[in-house]
């Protein structure tokens, strides 16, 4: 059986004092050596040094270690950029029409092939495009302490912006570093791409992609301390740089490109508000443009844009009561009536919007210019609203589709030309059988459709963990 534990002596102890010496080792006298003596009669090393030794010594030491640590801080806090290229190159998508992919993360589509995602600090592609679930990257490429805040892409050319101005392209197929080119400052502080990362690769603050009238050259265009400025997509060589009149980014929102090759700013520090249209090709201001009856709380709309609200074939004027539509794929505001409605969408020359006036609610195709119904297709579903009160709606267009969104989360995808239904499905997959939700962003590109699932009722002020329905809150479906 085990002795227990005792604080006091061991009766072997106290018959042999020196088995368990307390001052250390025992001299030939039975007596512990001192501090003053050492076995051969030596003195310890640091009593027969001068004490001004013994303080550098110490001084030295602490310097020693100092730099050590500063060498390990400098490792671990310095600036620095990680660059992992491509590791492997996706094949195009083959997936049938249908929810194909549940992501914690908002694709960016590049190429056809890459889904690109951004995070606080990084850039990362990964691929094939209808892959189920998110994979090892294809590349990435990542800043500290920069935060990132916008992505575009144009081809296989993706450029990132980051806080301190710094516009980076990566080249998608080799996932390597294309060019650098330095921006205006950007109003964005930091990241403000929730979870997903939704708005900062489909709604970024001053970051726009854009094709030069004049010669057809790709543009991005940077907005931000109260300048433009413009570079070749191809190159990342600055082709321009404009200062805003008056008080620049505090009178000016973040701005679109048109299809007409200018960049739109909204004035609201005029009275009234003026919409000033810049020439991307060269950065001069062009035109300055007021609404009839444009009054002081004029906001302005774009239309049928790509993401990154880029090349936009129109604007909507909302203000003093009403809600006109424009074109602006020429050097001015041309009226077009058919995008007056406010859920009216553009694309391939057609107004589409849902008519909910008589007794079958239907999506409804009018040619813009002349207003002509060229179609209207019956919503099957349309009686009761959905989960949360939500209804049927116009979820998005993107180049020869509609995508309607119904009450029961059908998602119905319709020819813009003919109205003729291409595909239809419940947009849900097994790991979410729920339709309880409500869409966020949306995204359409190369005949996919993403969609943010937000959980009702939406609260935009709630954490990631009440705002979003599930951690995987991206659905991605091919029409």
């Amino acid at each position: 059986m085990a002795e227990p534990a005792s604080n006091t002596q061991h009766p072997a102890d106290a018959a042999d004092p020196s088995a368990h010496p307390a001052d250390g080792p025992a001299n030939p006298d039975g007596q512990p050596y001192s501090d003053e003596t050492q076995p051969g009669g030596r003195r310890p090393w640091w009593r027969s040094r001068p004490r001004w030794q013994l303080i550098t010594a110490g001084v030295l030491a602490g310097v020693v270690v100092l730099a050590a640590v500063t060498v390990i801080a400098w490792r671990v806090l310095a600036p620095a950029e990680v660059v992992t290229p491509a590791g492997y190159q996706p094949s195009p998508p083959t997936a049938e029409p249908g929810p194909v992919a549940e992501l914690s993360a908002a694709p960016l589509l590049v190429d056809g092939r890459f889904r690109v995602y951004a995070t606080t600090r990084q850039v990362r592609a990964d691929g094939p495009i209808d892959m189920r679930t998110q994979v090892t990257p294809a590349w990435s490429f990542r800043r500290w302490p920069e935060q990132l805040t916008g992505v575009v892409a144009t081809g296989a050319t993706v450029v990132s912006r980051w806080t301190d101005g710094e516009l980076v392209a990566i080249d998608a197929d080799s996932g390597k570093v294309a060019w650098r080119s330095a921006g205006p400052q950007p109003a964005d502080s930091g990241y403000a791409g929730r979870r997903t990362g939704a708005q900062t690769v489909y709604a970024p603050s001053g970051l726009h992609t854009a094709v030069s009238g004049t010669d057809g050259r790709s543009v991005v265009v940077a907005h931000g301390e109260s300048q433009l400025a413009g570079f070749d997509t191809a190159t990342g060589r600055q082709l321009w740089r404009t200062m805003l009149p008056g008080q620049g980014d505090a009178c000016r929102d973040a701005g679109f490109s048109t299809t007409g090759g200018r960049f739109a700013l909204v004035n609201s520090c005029a009275a009234p508000p003026t919409v000033e249209f810049y020439d991307v090709a060269a950065g001069q201001l062009t035109a300055t443009w007021q609404p009839e009856g444009a009054g002081p709380g004029l906001a302005v709309e774009p239309i049928g844009c790509a993401a990154a609200r880029s090349t936009c074939g129109a604007l909507r004027t909302t203000g003093a009561g009403q809600s006109r539509g424009w074109l602006v794929d020429g050097p001015e505001p041309v009226p077009a009536p058919p995008l007056d409605p406010v859920d009216a969408m553009l694309v391939d020359g057609m107004a589409i919007r849902l008519d909910t006036t008589g007794d079958t609610p239907a999506v409804v195709a009018e040619a813009v210019r002349t207003g002509e119904q060229v179609w209207r297709r019956p919503i099957p579903s349309a009686a009761a609203p959905g989960p949360g009160g939500t209804g049927d709606r116009l979820l998005a267009v993107q180049p020869g589709r509609a995508h309607l969104l119904t009450a029961t989360r059908e998602l119905i995808t319709l020819d813009a030309a003919t109205g003729a239904e291409l595909s239809s499905f419940v947009l849900i997959l097994l790991s979410e059988l729920s339709t309880d939700w409500a869409p966020g962003y949306v995204y359409a590109q190369d005949g996919f459709v993403a969609v943010e699932r937000l959980r009702l009722p939406v609260d935009p002020d709630a954490d990631d963990g009440r705002y979003y329905r599930l951690q995987e809150a991206v659905i991605v479906a091919r029409t």
